[in-house]
């Protein structure tokens, strides 16, 4: 079940974390709900930074063709995450949503 008050006292920590993974962990590590979205951050980014770096192994000309394709994903994750932590909800991103590298 949700902690309301922790839900409500966290949710800035946990929608910073789509744009600072790090902060959560800082200011509110007891927090379920901002580590929950500490962890969704942290796996949107680096799968934005393994996916830069496998499309840099490729011809300059699929590189270019698919880096905004990726570049506009991990945005648009970005935003689905912030607008799931301002809601209150512990939904897991699309794709990637169920790793878990921080508890």
């Amino acid at each position: 079940m949700h902690n309301p008050t922790d839900i409500d006292s966290n949710k800035n920590a946990a929608m910073s974390a789509y744009l600072f993974f790090w902060l959560p962990l800082m200011i509110a590590r007891q927090s379920r709900f901002a580590m929950y979205h500490a962890n969704q951050g942290l796996v949107l980014l680096l799968c934005a930074i393994g996916s830069h770096i496998f499309l840099a192994a490729l011809p300059p000309a699929a590189e270019q063709l698919l880096m905004p394709f990726i570049d506009i994903t991990a945005i648009a994750l970005m935003v689905v995450g912030i607008r799931n932590a301002h809601d209150g909800r512990m939904k897991p991103l699309p794709f990637i949503g169920k790793i878990i590298l921080v508890k």
